[in-house]
C-alpha cells in the first residue's frame, strides 16, 4: 500500500470514538470536580458502595473495576484521609472489609452530590425530551451487546532472547 491509497469510505458513525471522547471528557471533569473536595472517583465509588452494605475490598475493586494493587492504593488513602478503615467482617472472621467512618460518611454524601452535578450537566447537553431516551439507550447497551468485554487475544509468542555468537 503507498501513501496515494485512499482511506475506505466510513460507512458508519465511529461509536468508539464518540464514547472514548466523551467518557474521557466526562473521567477529566469528574475528576477535577471531585478533587475540590480531596477525593478521586475511585474513592467516591469504594465510600458509596461500601456504605450501602458490608463489603469487602475484593467486591468493591469488582464494582469499581479497579485491579488489587489500585484498591490497595485507594483504601491507603482513604485510611489516611480518616474517611475508612479495614475492619474483620462480621459474617466472615477471615475476610475484612472496608468501612466508612462518620466523617467519610459526610464526605460519600458531598461527594455524591459532586457527581450528581456533574452528570445533569453533561445530560444538560440534551433537549429534556431525548434524555431519558438517551439513558434508555445507553443501559441497553450496558446491559445487552456491551455487558462484558470479549476476551483478549491470545498474546503473539514470546521472541526467544538472541544467542550471542
Amino acid at each position: 500500500m503507498t501513501a496515494m491509497t485512499p482511506a475506505p469510505t466510513r460507512t458508519r458513525p465511529d461509536l468508539s470514538y464518540l464514547l472514548d471522547h466523551t467518557s474521557h471528557v466526562l473521567r477529566t471533569q469528574m475528576a477535577a470536580a471531585l478533587a475540590e473536595i480531596g477525593l478521586t472517583a475511585r474513592m467516591h465509588c469504594v465510600l458509596v458502595h461500601a456504605l450501602e452494605e458490608e463489603r469487602t475490598q475484593n467486591q468493591l475493586a469488582e464494582i469499581g473495576d479497579m485491579d488489587k494493587t489500585t484498591m490497595v492504593v485507594t483504601v491507603d488513602a482513604l485510611e489516611k484521609a480518616g474517611l475508612a478503615e479495614r475492619r474483620p467482617s462480621s459474617a466472615d472472621r477471615r475476610a475484612r472489609i472496608i468501612a466508612v467512618t462518620e466523617e467519610g460518611a459526610r464526605v460519600a454524601a458531598r461527594s455524591q452530590e459532586i457527581v450528581d452535578g456533574v452528570h445533569e450537566a453533561a445530560l444538560g447537553a440534551f433537549p429534556a425530551k431525548d434524555r431519558e431516551t438517551f439513558l434508555r439507550l445507553m443501559n441497553h447497551l450496558v446491559d445487552g451487546h456491551l455487558n462484558a468485554p470479549s476476551p483478549s487475544p491470545s498474546p503473539s509468542p514470546a521472541r526467544r532472547p538472541r544467542q550471542r555468537g
